[in-house]
């Protein structure tokens, strides 16, 4: 909540948790993982119900994996993904 509480429409947040993310997003700020995603308001409904069902599942005993090793790829991802965020902002501020 501290970063929901301190969050600005256009600020960037980076983050794993689909449910900062969809808050974030309603506070019209940008969001993204840590590999290079971004989320949008036409992605975070099913980020979140896949979220849903993933947790129930986990409650009836079904164990995952987790997530895969963070690689030198995932980084590049994000690293392009953020650059072209920041450029996108820089020539249009308010989209």
């Amino acid at each position: 909540m501290y970063i929901i509480n301190r969050i600005q429409a256009g600020d960037i947040l980076v983050t794993q948790d689909f449910g900062l993310a969809a808050l974030a997003l309603g506070k019209k700020a940008f969001a993204m993982s840590v590999r290079g995603q971004q989320y949008t308001e036409r992605t975070i409904g099913f980020l979140l119900e896949r979220r849903h069902e993933q947790a129930k599942l986990r409650r009836g005993g079904k164990h995952s994996k987790g997530p895969k090793a963070f690689t030198e790829e995932d980084r590049q991802a994000f690293l392009h993904s953020l650059t072209k965020l920041l450029l996108r902002l820089q020539e249009n501020p308010l989209e």
